[in-house]
């Protein structure tokens, strides 16, 4: 297990940026879809838990078999994805993701929103942390952003919202950005394989980073698109792209039903804090390997995977992976 705490700031309040997240993940989901791969909405309904009260829970699948490199497309099912599990309580929210064909490998995000510059150090001081859990600050407008994904029309240096007339922010600009808020992030990896535990954790960690910069960034930089939406046309906009997101992705019904009675905490099944998704231990039987099937000689003994540190590695995970979020009722 890695955990890993990150904060990123961002110059927008705490209320505003509870409707850009929202604005930012349906608008992004639908960009990275396309037939056959990218995120469909299951559910999306209210949620009602006994220790942070009125919610929103939504499931979602992450289907990326396109997104693999050749050696792991040849083992895993034809249609394969990641289950993304959200319990959100703006300004905290949980998330979840974990995939039945790697019964060992979870991801857990807790989420928390304050109006500050990332000062809090003891905002999780209820979660058990190792005394060692490292803290990241990620800058959306001088980090680097993986190339793949940079846009002139994105990029923070140039950037100036005509409607809040704010950006073109300069080195320094936290300290004295007004308004200033900031994404608390705990993130727990875990790959529970001998050999493989730590490659693979920080190389995840690696690419949640990637996602965290770059969804924070597209919020701001689409902060003009935005800004200006209530709680009822945000949640508009989110039913009418995601009917639109499954339809693109062309393998499900495109409709979407979003439920308007909050269900009992015990109808999803989600603890009150840091939900679990039953797993299971053995493997899918149509995965299984026949005992009287001999094994061939050429057969490598171990997977190499590649380097978690080269940023031209071939093995890339999309940028599906959410910030953590969910929509949030009234």
């Amino acid at each position: 297990m890695l955990m890993k705490e990150y904060r990123i700031c961002m110059p927008l309040s705490v209320e505003e940026y509870r409707i850009g997240q929202l604005y930012m993940i349906s608008k992004h989901s639908h960009e990275q879809s396309e037939r056959g791969e990218g995120v469909e909405v299951v559910q999306n309904e209210p949620y009602e838990d006994p220790e942070h009260g009125s919610g929103q829970f939504t499931e979602k699948r992450i289907y990326l078999n396109n997104k693999l490199p050749s050696w792991a497309r040849a083992v895993v099912p034809k249609i394969f994805y990641v289950t993304e599990k959200a319990w959100n309580y703006y300004p905290y929210t949980i998330t979840e993701y974990t995939c039945s064909f790697l019964p060992k490998f979870s991801i857990h995000i807790e989420s928390k929103y304050e109006d500050n510059k990332g000062s809090n150090n003891d905002i999780f001081c209820s979660e058990p942390k190792d005394e060692e859990t490292e803290v990241c600050f990620v800058d959306i407008v001088y980090d680097e952003i993986p190339e793949r994904h940079y846009k002139e029309s994105e990029d923070l240096h140039y950037f100036k919202s005509k409607k809040t007339n704010r950006g073109l922010l300069q080195e320094g600009w936290i300290n004295s950005q007004e308004p200033i808020m900031c994404s608390y992030k705990l993130v727990t990896v875990k790959f529970e394989v001998w050999g493989l535990q730590t490659r693979v954790e920080q190389f995840v960690h690696k690419v949640i980073r990637d996602v965290l910069l770059l969804g924070h960034r597209q919020a701001f930089a689409w902060v003009d698109e935005w800004i200006d939406m209530t709680m009822e046309e945000v949640r508009e906009y989110e039913r009418a792209t995601q009917e639109a997101t499954n339809l693109k992705i062309g393998s499900f019904p495109p409709a979407i039903s979003i439920s308007e009675t909050p269900l009992p905490s015990s109808a999803r099944g989600g603890p009150s804090s840091a939900p679990t998704t039953p797993l299971s231990s053995e493997a899918p039987e149509f995965l299984s390997v026949p005992k009287e099937r001999p094994r061939k000689k050429s057969a490598p003994e171990t997977l190499t995977l590649p380097d978690p540190g080269r940023r031209d590695s071939l093995f890339k995970l999309p940028s599906f992976f959410s910030w953590n979020s969910s929509p949030q009722p009234e």
